[in-house]
């Protein structure tokens, strides 16, 4: 028989499962009348808290931190095995998950999705003999759809993304606002005095985050004259080969500030002999801590990490698994960090 969960109470009680939630677990948040009527509800439907949840909540009402009430799977999604440790971004998504989770009272357990010879099948055994309550992918780089081959895990377990959307299947994620990141760097380019922000931007990028990079920029060209509302540069990695192509750009778009993620782009400015920010302002659409002498917006990729884990708790909670038929989206705003690539006020 399926078991009822706490959707179904709230489907049936025509609240939210917010509300199931606190009236679950006696919330005086609620009026005592609304607590009992989702209450009585529950009763009727049959239903009843996974054990994981009790013993999470037993855990909680008794005023002790757990050390452990289940264990997250942190699979590592990127085609390289050493992600987690060695890509410029990834780890930092990474610390932030099993930081947060450690909060809540979960161990993690680590796995790379590209281990060679391992079926879907085989990924169901292991996951389900180590105990897993649920799986993060995280470290997404070349596309947002997950191979074939997971597709039984996803179906099994809870599953959350972290950085991007995905498709095929569409699961829960949680991600930095891209829009917005582009979008802030380029008001604040216009609060500095810049007339002429250019974006410069490999368009794989900005296809895995469906384009809401490239969406920030033009929203924010709409209060700029025609004649300033640049084209994008997006013939990075051929310029990478050949930074003549770069240049051609540069000299037709006539730009005063660059949007971009890609430290070499400074050293075409070099090249060039373009002092930044002399002649021209330089802005991370991704400020990492390697580079603090970048001006750019800190895209918190660590709270990133610890909102998925919040997403994955709160589908443990509630018993939900498998693809889930309404997506839910966690967006995590940036924040500017000031630096010597840009003017100052």
């Amino acid at each position: 028989m399926k078991r009822v969960t706490m959707a179904d109470v709230a489907r049936e009680a025509k609240v939210s499962k917010n509300t199931v939630s606190l009236a679950l677990r006696g919330s005086a948040e609620l009026p005592e009348a609304t607590r009992r009527r989702i209450e009585e509800v529950a009763r009727h439907l049959g239903y009843e808290k996974s054990p994981a949840v009790s013993r999470v909540m037993s855990l909680l009402r008794s005023g002790r931190t757990p050390g452990s009430v289940g264990t997250i799977a942190l699979m590592n999604a990127n085609q390289d095995a050493k992600a987690f440790r060695e890509h410029p971004t990834i780890p930092s998504y990474v610390a932030g998950c099993t930081t947060r989770a450690a909060e809540l009272g979960y161990a993690t357990d680590t796995f790379w999705l590209h281990e060679p010879g391992l079926s879907g099948a085989r990924w169901l055994e292991i996951l389900q003999s180590r105990g897993i309550s649920g799986v993060i992918f995280i470290g997404m780089m070349r596309e947002n759809r997950l191979p074939d081959f997971i597709r039984p895990v996803v179906e099994a377990f809870p599953c959350v993304v972290t950085g991007v959307r995905t498709r095929q299947p569409a699961l829960s994620f949680a991600c930095t606002d891209h829009h917005i990141v582009a979008l802030r760097a380029f008001e604040r380019s216009l609060s500095l005095g810049y007339k002429r922000p250019g974006l410069v931007l490999d368009p794989g990028i900005d296809d895995l985050v469906e384009r809401r990079f490239s969406a920030g920029y033009r929203t924010g060209q709409v209060h700029l004259p025609p004649a300033d509302r640049l084209e994008p540069f997006t013939d990075v990695a051929a310029a990478r080969e050949n930074p003549a192509l770069f240049r051609t750009w540069l000299e037709k778009e006539k730009p005063d500030v660059i949007f971009t993620l890609y430290n070499v782009v400074r050293h075409w400015l070099e090249d060039l002999a373009i002092p930044v920010p002399g002649k021209m302002g330089l802005i991370q659409l991704e400020w990492r801590r390697s580079r603090p002498d970048w001006a750019g917006m800190d895209q918190h990729n660590d709270i990133v990490g610890a909102a998925a884990v919040d997403m994955m708790a709160g589908l443990v909670f509630s018993g939900e698994k498998g693809i889930p038929p309404f997506p839910r989206a966690t967006l995590v705003g940036p924040t500017w960090v000031d630096g010597a690539t840009v003017r100052q006020n």
